[in-house]
């Protein structure tokens, strides 16, 4: 005849929901770094840490002509950048958006470049939202900027081809780019 054993029962049951808990807690840790990592690419200077979070790490492109107003591009895919100052004094940097040559050669589309006066950029950066032609930014500068001591600045930067374009909706021309953030080294002249 079976014997109900209260005791044993107990022991079995926490066994199993420990067992059921530890699995749960590994995989939510495993499935939260690895799509962290995945997301995020991190280049450092010697003071500046710059996150891309995006898997595309400093890569930005138009790949799909649609289009848009202003108003309507603002709600865009974005691309974001967070610079860390690592130093105990404030550092200068400025992000530039530069044509990515060797994407636009590996895509094979060099002939298919949408003008640089039918893309618009927006870029928004301590609250400020500027929002310029990509043909009116000279020397590819698109913030220039003091990072003060230890301090953290998120940057978010949107690219779409404007209303008024004359491309046609769903045309096969494209725009590859690449952000560079750099640290603006000043050079001091002594005093005599």
């Amino acid at each position: 005849m079976y014997t109900y054993n209260r005791k044993k029962e107990i022991i079995k049951n926490v066994v199993y929901i420990g067992f059921i808990l530890l699995i749960a807690i590994i995989s939510t840790y495993y499935i939260y770094h690895k799509f962290e990592d995945k997301r995020s690419v991190d280049v450092n200077s010697d003071s500046l840490d710059i996150t891309f979070h995006e898997s595309t790490g400093e890569k930005v492109s138009i790949l799909k002509v649609t289009p848009v107003t202003d108003s309507v591009g603002l709600s865009s895919k974005s691309y974001n950048i967070t610079i860390k100052n690592n130093l105990t004094e404030k550092v200068d940097y400025k992000v530039l958006l530069l044509d990515d040559l060797e994407e636009y050669v590996s895509d094979m589309c060099e002939d298919r470049q949408i003008p640089s006066e039918d893309i618009r950029v927006s870029v928004k950066a301590r609250g400020d939202n500027k929002i310029t032609s990509l043909n009116e930014i000279e020397n590819h500068l698109l913030v220039e900027d003091t990072i003060e001591a230890l301090e953290k600045v998120d940057i978010s930067i949107r690219l779409w081809v404007k209303k008024e374009s004359i491309i046609p909706m769903g045309s096969d021309m494209h725009y590859h780019g690449k952000l560079k953030v750099t640290e603006i080294k000043h050079v001091y002249e002594e005093d005599e």
